[in-house]
């Protein structure tokens, strides 16, 4: 009995380490599977495998939809046989371990380089360098590289000793290598200081378990995620010793296989969750990949980011929040979370040598035809009752209350428009104090308007999330209804109610602690034209008006008991003939609507000439947040009900302005026909007003 007992132990202790031991790998499926198109995707590999490519890797979804490998007398390999990644260590070696000691509290991106070099210390120049310009390529540290000289073996004095290792390449990186400008000011690429950013994060970690960043890595981080350590070298396999430190080098020397590669793009697609848990903090991944304004430079951490200096896309036909980590030759690792693409390429040649540079053979030869692979960004298909939007141009905006932003909006039965604005002064004549949230309302019609504003015992003058700010009003009977955000330190919705236009409100003394940006949906004049006798309003699910959620949800009260919390329902899903479930227990919700990682602030207008609503969704670019101002995206879709079903009329991650963080189609400025409307966003920190033109088909 008791040699059954141990063996059966034995047996489950050793189920359960080759349980946990079990590396990571993607699950495989077909491009048709994922409706995508597979000849595009032959054709274009096709053409990668012509321009000397070895491996190739795009995973979409999380499953890896094409992958293939070609051996020559250097690589005979596959997904687990690692190749070299050349400078693509900067980033996904370099880049990740820096993201790793800021999860860990034990460096920041702006602190002074100083902290943790402090030979640099007294220096008028090194001094100023931070952690954040060295993994930029802005600290005016020089390259390594010599021009002229194609062989990095070959170049002379310092420069050769670095890559030869014929000294301590972090000595001379740290004394000898000359200071170019003055950091911050200029974008020079540095090998060298990339060595440098090195020696800080190993200075960092110094004090804890891991005597390298090699190591530090493995038990922190790949282990957990199930990488084979076979799978991975970095450091061209040493480790230099100086000043008590172990060092290893990031600038090149690795060797990763297309699978690991792939993993580490997956680990930051995800904002550092590793199928639940948070091995590295989602803000620390943010900042490191967030375009900074102002820096001349679109690299962080050794990656290079989609936004050039200039607010362009380097790499056109790639999102906005497109990373990747490059090397010679072509070696790269491209993500995006807004495509949910993984694209990992390695070669033994340029993709096109001598043809434009990297930025044009990456667009050329994978952004291009993999964004026609893919299809639309749009989460869901276009909409065949509205066929074409045509926005006024640009320089016709109008603009009125300068340094003022949010503006929900809701038409009256005394014919105003009413609306609110958060951390500015209002329309003109200005309130004399900067308010977090202030009133107005608007009367005339959009070719002659004017604005005036309104004060209330719920002006508040905390700035950004230390104030409530308006998400939505609703003009019903003779109250007009109110929901602000950041109603607890933050985070959470609260529902108000004003019975003499704004200047006074009462509040009700139960929260949305779930629901951090509640909209109502708007029909016409004092709520004319509601489809029953619900007030129907949306949310995405996440407590905080700050922070993303992949889906929005859908809720309703009765008109007459909107401010009792028993009485609100929660979409759930339809029943087999296509009619909305709702349920009281708000645990019991479900997405009305869903786009991974990009539902945030919006709004929804009953357009009654055509018979939908339009759902105005923010969508940021480039990594900027929920902080759509002056730069980022939009999504216009429609419905003939308030559950859908949703289909795309517009949608962009870069509006051509700024869209603003809160965008809205007032009800009373919308022809008969439905098919001229006018749009009211925050763009630029102003009252902005566009018209649009639909073109709506007959069917």
């Amino acid at each position: 009995m008791k040699q059954s007992l141990l063996a059966g132990i034995l047996l489950l202790t050793t189920f359960a380490l080759a349980t946990a031991q079990q590396p990571f790998d993607f699950q495989t499926a077909t491009p048709e599977s994922m409706n995508v198109d597979s000849a595009i995707l032959k054709e274009h590999a096709d053409e990668l495998f012509r321009r000397g490519t070895r491996a190739y890797l795009v995973v979409y979804d999380d499953k890896v939809i094409y992958e293939r490998y070609q051996h020559d007398q250097w690589w005979r390999g596959d997904r687990y046989t690692p190749h070299g990644t050349a400078s693509a260590a900067k980033g996904t070696i370099g880049g990740v371990a820096l993201m790793l000691a800021m999860h860990d509290g034990l460096i920041k991106l702006d602190d002074f380089a100083y902290k943790y070099i402090p030979q640099w210390k007294d220096d008028p120049v090194k001094s100023k360098i931070t952690i954040h310009q060295l993994g930029a390529h802005t600290s005016g540290i020089d390259d390594s590289t010599e021009r002229g000289v194609s062989n990095n073996m070959e170049a002379s004095g310092w420069r050769g000793e670095f890559w030869r290792h014929d000294r301590n390449p972090f000595l001379i990186s740290r004394d000898e290598v000359p200071v170019m400008f003055t950091p911050g000011t200029q974008s020079r690429y540095s090998n060298p200081g990339i060595g440098m950013m090195n020696y800080a994060v190993t200075a960092a970690i110094k004090d804890t378990p891991y005597p390298d960043i090699r190591t530090y890595l493995w038990e922190r981080l790949l282990k957990k995620m199930g990488i084979p350590q076979a799978e991975w070298n970095v450091g061209y396999g040493k480790t230099f010793e100086l000043d008590g430190l172990k060092l290893v080098g990031t600038w090149g020397g690795g060797s990763i296989s297309p699978r690991a590669m792939a993993a580490v793009g997956r680990l930051l697609l995800n904002r550092g969750n590793w199928n639940g848990e948070q091995l590295i903090d989602a803000q620390v991944v943010e900042e490191v990949l967030r375009r900074r304004p102002g820096i001349p430079s679109n690299g962080s951490g050794g990656f290079w980011l989609n936004p050039d200096n200039n607010g362009n896309k380097t790499w056109q036909d790639f999102p906005w929040d497109t990373a990747m980590a490059s090397g010679a030759k072509n070696q790269v690792l491209i993500f995006s979370p807004t495509r949910k693409l993984i694209v990992v390429r390695f070669g033994g040649d340029d993709i096109a040598p001598g043809r434009g540079g990297n930025a044009h053979a990456y667009n050329t030869y994978l952004g291009a035809p993999l964004a026609q692979a893919l299809g639309d960004l749009a989460p869901y298909p276009k909409s065949e009752k509205i066929t074409g939007i045509q926005w006024a141009p640009a320089d016709t905006i109008t603009r009125v209350a300068f340094d003022s932003d949010n503006w929900p909006m809701t038409w009256a039965k005394d014919d105003y428009l009413y609306t609110a604005y958060g951390d500015g002064y209002g329309f003109d004549p200005h309130v004399p104090n900067k308010l977090g949230m202030g009133f107005g309302r608007v009367s005339g019609m959009p070719d002659n308007f004017s604005g005036e504003n309104i004060r209330s015992d719920a002006e508040n003058q905390n700035s950004g999330a230390r104030g409530r700010k308006a998400s939505g009003l609703l003009a019903l009977d003779d109250t007009i209804y109110l929901w602000v955000r950041n109603d607890n330190q933050g985070v959470g919705s609260c529902l108000g109610r004003s019975a003499d236009g704004q200047k006074t409100w009462k509040w009700c003394d139960w929260r949305f602690a779930e629901f951090g940006h509640v909209a109502f949906v708007n029909y016409g004049k004092n709520y004319q034209g509601a489809r029953d006798n619900f007030v129907y309003m949306v949310s995405h699910d996440n407590p905080s008006a700050y922070e993303v959620s992949d889906h929005f949800i859908l809720m309703r009260a009765p008109k007459d008991k909107l401010i009792e919390r028993n009485a609100y329902e929660f979409y759930k899903g339809l029943d087999a003939n296509g009619n909305p479930l709702w349920t009281a227990d708000v645990r019991e919700r479900q997405p009305v609507f869903t786009n991974a990682q990009q539902c945030r602030r919006s709004s929804i207008s009953y357009n009654a000439g055509l018979g939908r609503y339009l759902w105005w969704q923010q969508i940021s670019s480039g990594g900027t947040g929920t902080d759509t101002r002056f730069i980022g995206g939009l999504g216009l879709f429609e419905a003939p009900e308030p559950w859908g079903p949703w289909k795309t009329v517009d949608y962009t991650d870069k509006w051509d302005v700024g869209p603003g963080d809160l965008g809205c189609f007032p009800t009373k400025w919308m022809n008969a026909d439905g098919k001229t409307l006018y749009l009211v966003f925050s763009g630029d920190d102003y009252f902005s007003l566009r018209k649009v033109i639909l073109t709506v088909s007959d069917e």
